[in-house]
Formats: C-alpha cells, sequence, structure tokens
C-alpha cells in the first residue's frame, strides 16, 4: 500500500513538474465606467464610490433582483459593522438601450422611494461583452458580487445567490 501511496505521489508531481509551475490569476481590476444613480447624479466608477472598499451587486438581466436580494440581510450587517464599507446595486445595461435610459431609469426610480438606496443603485449602460471580459465574469446567467477598492482593484469576487459558505472568505477581506 505505501508503494502504491508513493508511485502516485510522485506521478503526480512529475505531472505538475512537466507542465510547468503554477501561475497565479491575473489581478482583476475594476475598469473606469460612468454611470448614474437613480437620483440622477453623474458618477464615474469606481473612483466616485463611497467606501474606501465597495461590495458591488452587478446584475445583468431584470430576473435577478431576487438573487441579489439573497445577499441583503450579509450586506447590511456588513456595512452596519464597517463605516468604510459602501454597497451598491449597478444594474448593467447594453449601450444600445441607453436612449431609453430616461424610461428604464425613471421605472427603477419610481420602484425605489429611499433616496439613499436610489443612490446606492447606479446604472451602467455599456458594452456588456467587454465589460464582463475585462471582470472575468463568463456569462449573464448569474448576478456577480464583488469587493473593490476605489483603486479598482477587485479584491473578492463571487458569482450567485448568496451561500453562507461565501461569508467567511469575504468577512476576512472586510476586517
Amino acid at each position: 500500500m505505501h508503494f502504491f501511496r508513493t508511485a502516485l505521489t510522485t506521478a503526480a508531481l512529475a505531472a505538475g513538474l512537466a507542465a510547468g509551475p503554477a501561475r497565479a490569476p491575473e489581478p482583476l481590476t475594476f475598469p473606469s465606467v460612468s454611470g448614474r444613480d437613480l437620483n440622477g447624479r453623474a458618477l464615474q466608477l469606481p473612483k466616485d464610490l463611497g467606501g474606501d472598499v465597495d461590495l458591488l451587486f452587478l446584475a445583468f438581466v431584470r430576473g435577478q433582483q431576487s438573487d441579489v436580494d439573497s445577499w441583503k440581510r450579509f450586506a447590511d450587517a456588513a456595512q452596519k459593522s464597517r463605516p468604510n464599507l459602501k454597497v451598491y446595486e449597478l444594474p448593467v445595461l447594453s449601450r444600445g438601450i441607453s436612449v431609453m435610459r430616461g424610461f428604464i431609469d425613471g421605472g427603477m426610480r419610481n420602484g425605489i422611494k429611499d433616496p439613499a438606496a436610489r443612490a446606492a443603485t447606479i446604472t451602467l449602460y455599456l458594452d456588456k461583452q467587454q465589460f464582463r471580459h475585462v471582470l472575468g465574469i463568463e456569462n449573464e446567467d448569474s448576478i456577480a458580487v464583488l469587493l473593490v477598492r476605489r483603486d479598482g482593484r477587485v479584491l473578492w469576487k463571487s458569482i450567485g445567490r448568496y451561500d453562507p459558505a461565501k461569508a467567511p472568505d469575504l468577512d476576512a477581506l472586510l476586517k
């Protein structure tokens, strides 16, 4: 049994060495993009975001609001206990429909009465495919959650609904 385990370990090491050294993934940087919050204020992201670090929820299609909402309890508690953290929802829409911005943003604004919540909702009209590519987001099937510094460095990324298994890594970065 010992021989078998040693042979497997040797084979695994050899395979790893043959493939070359493992490379760390390239660090992600949130691209500089323009948007407007639902109060109508123009912003340049990420530099105009309000926290030392910001938790961003990127939704690509209308039906993803429930996925964003699944993070609400965690995000509210994190923001309450860490004054340097701000939380934002970023509906990511195609540049091609920006001609309908007034109608789309107006509809969202009518659904959100709280001015603070409106200020924390920033619509982006851009080339969605290029934006996703820069951030390493494969598709629009799920929301993306990013922890981003004001300089754009992405410290943490997750895809999809809230899962308690995701919280410890994010909590550690927030401390």
